[in-house]
C-alpha cells in the first residue's frame, strides 16, 4: 500500500455515458422524484387530516410514506445533480454520509414492514383483544424500537467505513455510494466489515422476514378457517397491498446484495433504480389504488379544498 495514493474521492460510474441519454435521464428521474414527493406527501396528509384514518394501520402507513419520503431524496437528487453537470464526483465524506441515510432508511422500511404485518396478523388473528394489545402507546414503541435498530446498524456500518483507507480505483460502479460499492474498491481489510453485514443484515433483515412470514403464516391459516367467503376476499384485500410491497421491496434488495461479490450483471443497475426510484413511488399507490378508505380520504380531501375555493 506504500507505493500507491491515497484517494481523496470518488466518481460515479452513472446511468450511462452516452450524452444523447443524459437529458431524458434527467427528465424521468425528475419527474419520478416529483411524483414520489407527491404522491407520499398525499398519502401523510390523508392520514393526519382524516379522523377516520387515525388507527394503528394508516399510522404505520403514514410511517413508511415518511421513510419513502426521505429514502427517494437520499439518492435522486443527487442523481440529477450528476445528470445535469456530469460531474458525478463525491467526496469521501459525502459518499459515506449518503451511505448512513440510505442505509438508515432501507433498515427502517425493512423493520416497518415486519411491525406492519404484526398490525395486520394481530387485528386478523386477534380482532377482539386487537384494540388493546395495538394501543397508542404499543405503535408508537414499535415504531421507536424499528427506528433505533435502524439507526444503530445505520451508525455501526458507517463508523467501520469510516476507518477504510481507499487506495485503489477511485470509480464506484452505480449512480449513488452504497456500502457494498466502497468495501470493494477499499484497500483496507474489509473482513470485520463483511462480518458486520452477515451479522447486522441478519439480525435486522433476517430477523424482519421471520417476522413478516411467521405473521401472514398464522394470517392464512385464520382466513382458510373463516367459512363466509366474502370475510376471506376482504382479509386477502387488506393484506394483498402490504404483501406486495414486502416482495417487491425484499426481492429487489435480496437480487442487488446477494449476489456474488465478483459478477456484476448488466441488470444490476437497473435493480438498484428499481429500488431507490421506483419502489417509494409505487408503495403509495400500491396501498391507494387498492384502498377503499384512502380512496374516499382523497374524494373527501378534494371535495373540501374546492369548496373552500368557492
Amino acid at each position: 500500500m506504500g507505493n500507491q495514493t491515497v484517494l481523496n474521492g470518488f466518481f460515479l460510474s452513472g446511468l450511462s455515458d452516452l450524452p444523447a441519454l443524459q437529458l431524458p435521464l434527467f427528465l424521468f428521474f425528475l419527474l419520478i422524484y416529483l411524483l414520489t414527493l407527491i404522491w407520499n406527501l398525499l398519502i401523510i396528509v390523508l392520514i393526519v387530516t382524516d379522523s377516520h384514518l387515525h388507527v394503528p394501520m394508516y399510522f404505520f402507513l403514514g410511517n413508511l410514506a415518511s421513510i419513502d419520503l426521505c429514502s427517494s431524496s437520499v439518492t435522486i437528487p443527487r442523481l440529477l445533480f450528476d445528470l445535469h453537470t456530469k460531474v458525478r464526483k463525491m467526496t469521501i465524506t459525502a459518499c459515506i454520509t449518503q451511505v448512513f441515510f440510505f442505509m438508515l432508511f432501507a433498515s427502517s422500511e425493512v423493520s416497518l414492514l415486519a411491525v406492519m404485518s404484526y398490525d395486520r396478523y394481530t387485528a386478523i388473528c386477534q380482532p377482539l383483544h386487537y384494540t388493546q394489545i395495538m394501543s397508542w402507546k404499543v405503535c408508537v414503541q414499535l415504531s421507536s424500537i424499528a427506528g433505533c435498530l435502524s439507526l444503530t446498524t445505520a451508525l455501526v456500518h458507517t463508523l467501520c467505513a469510516l476507518k477504510l483507507t481507499f487506495c485503489g480505483s477511485d470509480i464506484i460502479k452505480s449512480f449513488f455510494c452504497d456500502l457494498p460499492q466502497l468495501l470493494q474498491i477499499s484497500c483496507s481489510d474489509i473482513y470485520i466489515n463483511y462480518l458486520l453485514v452477515l451479522l447486522l443484515g441478519g439480525f435486522v433483515g433476517g430477523g424482519s422476514l421471520v417476522l413478516t412470514s411467521l405473521s401472514y403464516i398464522y394470517i392464512f391459516q385464520t382466513v382458510l378457517k373463516m367459512q363466509i367467503k366474502g370475510t376471506r376476499s376482504k382479509v386477502f384485500s387488506t393484506c394483498s397491498s402490504h404483501l406486495t410491497v414486502v416482495f417487491i421491496f425484499y426481492g429487489s434488495i435480496m437480487f442487488n446484495y446477494f449476489q456474488p461479490s465478483s459478477k456484476h450483471f448488466p441488470g444490476d443497475k437497473v435493480v438498484s433504480v428499481f429500488y431507490t426510484a421506483i419502489v417509494p413511488l409505487l408503495n403509495p399507490l400500491i396501498y391507494s389504488l387498492r384502498n377503499q378508505d384512502l380512496r374516499k380520504a382523497f374524494r373527501d380531501f378534494v371535495k373540501k379544498i374546492f369548496s373552500n375555493a368557492i
